[in-house]
């Protein structure tokens, strides 16, 4: 079997050992209900109750409660729909306001809002060509009918960094109380200290996965009380804000990839900035590619380039081959291209964005690894810019 060079770490981060150990006990034979009073559904409970203690340690700061959700995009549509129908329910209208480039799981929930009720307005703020998003338009943004701002702590694609805490003291400063201040942080979280990148917004979104943690497993975070309508309804789970039976295994699994991030949090950073800095230096030098965001604050996992006049997918195929993995950074709908709406949003032109490329590494990527996959990339774009 020929060698996997693992660049889409910003996709779904590799299974870590620890949590396949953690993971294990529940996966098989008696997995008591937590909701139950005998022996086996109160070890369950005791179980997913240490787990959202984990998980409530690696956000850090001020936590008023941690609700186990079926993924990052529960997460993120929860605290959108969540917010702004329980807002619904004391106001006559109400707007969420939300950055150009957040993820569709962010902007998605929004619409859905916009459809489902006419009294919600969406309101959106632009970002600049590198990626940052104008923070300062919500000040002209954000009034009292506002549910909800939301804006993520570091982009899935580019992996800029957002001003999340200046946007914080806007949304607390322009209206009486404030606004309620939503980030995604499921970027950011495998390299971020998020108790201190976090600590104005009032609900933060994570997932499991991008952790090395197990599929289906995210997380709601509220570091104060929060008026919140349930968008699961059932029996009355998670304090009645989501219905339906908590997953063990996925909570045990999701606090076991808390724990190993935490720990090598600080390693991690160092190592993969150091890779970082090794591949931006290899790919800037190759004719006609862009690396994005070079003057930002970047996650240091993420490298992404766009090479002028070639297709995204074309080098995909022949990074592929060469067994690389890595991402165009823009969703595929029934086998459809779909252009990156966030490069849309950075005015950034086709001839560009059509041969956008992300790659994201993690704490076991070498030096050799990115070597490789560096000299694949250039043959790729050699070859296809000679069949052209």
């Amino acid at each position: 079997m020929s060698s996997t060079y693992y660049f889409d770490h910003a996709a779904s981060a590799p299974r870590r050992a620890e949590v396949a150990e953690a993971l294990a006990p529940w996966l098989l034979g008696v997995v008591g209900n937590p909701s139950g009073s005998h022996h086996a559904a109160r070890q369950a409970r005791k179980a997913i109750e240490e787990a959202r203690e984990d998980v409530a340690a690696f956000v850090g700061g001020q936590i008023h409660e941690i609700i186990f959700t079926g993924g990052g995009s529960e997460s993120t549509h929860l605290a959108i729909a969540g917010t702004t129908r329980a807002f619904l329910r004391d106001h006559e209208r109400a707007n969420i306001v939300i950055s150009a480039i957040e993820h569709h799981a962010v902007s998605g929930a929004a619409e859905s809002m916009v459809r489902e009720d006419a009294r919600v307005e969406l309101r959106v703020m632009g970002c600049d060509q590198s990626g940052v998003t104008k923070v300062e338009e919500a000040f002209a943004l954000i009034d009292d009918n506002t549910a909800l701002v939301s804006m993520m702590a570091a982009n899935n694609e580019t992996g800029i960094m957002q001003p999340l805490s200046t946007l914080g003291g806007i949304a607390k400063g322009v209206v009486p109380g404030g606004a309620l201040l939503h980030t995604d942080a499921i970027a950011s979280a495998p390299f971020v200290d998020l108790s201190f990148s976090t600590e104005l917004a009032d609900l933060v979104s994570i997932c499991a996965h991008k952790l090395g943690g197990p599929v289906n497993a995210g997380a709601l975070i509220l570091r104060q009380p929060v008026k919140l309508e349930p968008v699961i309804s059932g029996g009355g789970q998670e304090r009645g804000h989501r219905g339906g039976t908590v997953d063990v295994a996925a909570a045990v699994g999701f606090a076991a990839a808390c724990r190993a991030t935490a720990r090598d949090r600080i390693a991690t950073w160092e190592h993969v900035s150091a890779l970082q800095e090794r591949l931006v230096g290899h790919l800037a030098a190759v004719p006609a590619v862009h690396v994005t965001g070079l003057t930002e604050g970047r996650l240091p996992g993420t490298v992404h380039v766009m090479a002028h006049g070639v297709a995204s997918e074309e080098l995909l195929f022949l990074l592929d081959v060469d067994g690389i993995c890595a991402s165009a950074g823009a969703a595929c709908s029934s086998g459809a291209q779909v252009g990156s709406h966030v490069l849309a949003a950075m005015d950034i032109g086709q001839e560009w964005a059509g041969g956008a490329i992300r790659f994201s590494m993690g704490h076991e990527t070498s030096s050799d690894d990115v070597d490789y996959v560096a000299a694949s990339f250039t043959r790729a774009l050699e070859r296809l810019r000679a069949e052209r």
